[in-house]
């Protein structure tokens, strides 16, 4: 079976010709080169490669540069401005470009707490006609993004990082699945897929990280294996664990059987995306 994460970052250091918004935890630079080395270490075929909002916001472009560099490996989502007058035609750019899979919506303070809102839905609505999924994170606002969901039945909808909120450096939250009935409420919408990206980093204990099984076996069940994407969000997991132990785990644990193994750690992905790597 392939291995695909569904989540990595890669960037280079800050310098003037391309410089940092802000900074994000992590090495000082995880070029393209560095990720597939790391995947190859490991025995991962692919990723999708999230261009890092933290440093680029909107601006893809160094993303857009590792994936040229290795087309096989990686394809591509990005960040998009919900009140960008331009965000349409932006939209409909990025769905005609090589290697793009999605965009992305950082459902943080600039954006409405309000499902009606015209901004998110002309997204919602732009990405439906040009067959692209939509990754949300949306951690505290998983009510909205239900209803948004069933406002635009046609929209693909992916929940990033189980869409709860997690840490950036240790220890993990005392009960860091507390919003898991919320996030099991989603499953209700056929239209959403959710990440199984960075839940190592959930864990209050030592690798393999056993006691993350039991919430994340009742999130198989509610939304089917066929909705669950397994992903790393490598580099922003570096304080917490190395790539290899976000990817051992699903890996070696008993709780998946082979066939939704395949698909947690690939199968899925490759639906929802339509696209799988080649290292050709």
């Amino acid at each position: 079976m392939a291995i695909i994460d569904a989540q990595v970052h890669a960037y280079e250091r800050d310098h003037p010709g391309r410089p940092w918004h802000a900074v994000l935890t992590g090495p000082p630079e995880v070029t393209g080169d560095d990720m597939v080395a790391a995947m190859d270490a490991v025995g991962v075929d692919g990723a999708l490669l999230v261009s890092a909002f933290t440093m680029y916001q909107c601006d893809a472009s160094y993303a857009v540069s590792v994936r040229a560099a290795h087309p096989g490996r990686f394809a591509l989502i990005k960040p998009v401005d919900v009140s960008d007058p331009g965000v349409v035609d932006t939209i409909a750019e990025w769905a005609a470009m090589d290697g793009t899979v999605a965009i992305r919506i950082m459902m943080r303070d600039n954006v409405s707490t309000d499902a009606d809102d015209p901004d998110i839905n002309r997204v919602m609505a732009a990405a439906a006609q040009h067959g692209l999924p939509i990754n949300l994170l949306c951690w505290g606002r998983l009510e909205q993004a239900a209803q948004l969901a069933a406002r635009n039945p046609n929209t693909s909808l992916v929940i990033d990082h189980v869409g709860l909120q997690q840490p950036f450096e240790p220890p993990a939250p005392p009960d860091p699945f507390a919003d898991l009935p919320k996030v099991l409420a989603l499953a209700e919408h056929e239209n959403i897929a959710i990440k199984i990206s960075g839940a190592c980093t959930l864990s209050h204990g030592p690798f393999p990280y056993d006691d993350i099984w039991d919430p994340l076996c009742r999130i198989f069940e509610a939304f089917g294996i066929r909705r669950c994407l397994w992903g790393t969000d490598w580099t922003r997991a570096v304080k917490l664990l190395t790539y290899e132990q976000g990817v051992q785990p699903f890996r070696l644990t008993d709780r998946l059987s082979d066939s939704d193994r395949a698909e947690l750690m690939g199968g899925a992905l490759q639906r929802v995306y339509n696209w799988s790597p080649s290292k050709a």
